[in-house]
């Protein structure tokens, strides 16, 4: 197993960018999320996993993100970037079986979400600081989907890993450590909950329903106490930080 792809997203929900190496600490990749978009109308924090309000984020490269004054005209609400977590932060996850039943459009259920519950506090992170999946899950999908393929990317990982056998192989990593390279060690918690995101349009990608749809068909875990949860991908906590480079060798221990 290597590192294939190390990305990092600048702003929360917005494009990220590749890098050919990170430092790696217990705040996930160096500059990771070091942003987030705050609603000032509700002082919540945008997320793309509520896409009636929020998918024009996806459409942003986090890494020249505009002012406050544009990027209000943008998503068409009173909107800051911060770089500080307001005290007990949330967002809203919209019920993703719902966005696709419903349309990106409608008005479906959410969830209401408290941030980075798995991560240092005062991050912008979901849960964990890291996200990784592998090349094996990727394939998976795509082959199972009616277009043959999907895009890594839409599941917006940290680390996309190298790997050779079939399936969905990081199912059985959570509670495991990885080695990467000569100096990091993480832990991996549990698979990833998928939400509405990876259907969404990705600055040139197109929406694609079955980013998810084949996912919550062919992939459901159990995550914590939550049964049947539709899962690609792994949430993981750093152990030892370090330097991460594109091409690095990857071990399970």
């Amino acid at each position: 197993m290597h590192v294939e792809t190390l990305r990092r997203y600048p702003v929360k929900s917005m494009l990220g960018e590749e890098l050919a190496e990170s430092e790696v600490g217990e705040r996930g990749l160096a500059g990771d999320r070091a942003r987030a978009v705050l609603d000032v109308a509700t002082g919540k924090i945008a997320s793309a996993k509520n896409p009636r309000l929020w998918r024009g984020l996806l459409a942003i490269e986090g890494a020249r993100a505009p002012g406050d004054a544009e990027l209000s005209e943008l998503l068409g609400r009173e909107v800051r970037l911060i770089d500080v977590p307001p005290e007990g932060a949330h967002l809203e996850r919209s019920v993703p079986e719902r966005v696709l039943a419903d349309g990106i459009e409608a008005e479906v259920p959410y969830t209401t979400t408290v941030l980075g519950s798995g991560s240092p506090e005062g991050t912008f992170f979901d849960f964990a600081p890291l996200h990784l999946i592998t090349t094996s899950t990727v394939e998976r999908i795509g082959a199972l989907g009616p277009r043959g393929s999907v895009e890594a990317l839409r599941y917006r990982p940290n680390l996309v890993i190298a790997t050779e056998p079939d399936g969905f192989v990081e199912n059985d990593w959570a509670g495991r450590e990885l080695h990467i390279g000569a100096e990091v060690v993480l832990h991996v918690i549990v698979p990833s909950p998928r939400c509405a995101v990876p259907t969404l349009a990705h600055g040139s990608l197109e929406r694609d329903a079955d980013a998810l749809r084949t996912v919550a068909r062919h992939n459901r875990v159990t995550v914590f106490d939550l049964d049947d949860q539709a899962c690609a991908g792994v949430y993981a906590r750093v152990l030892r930080p370090g330097l991460v480079r594109k091409g690095d060798p990857v071990r399970l221990a």
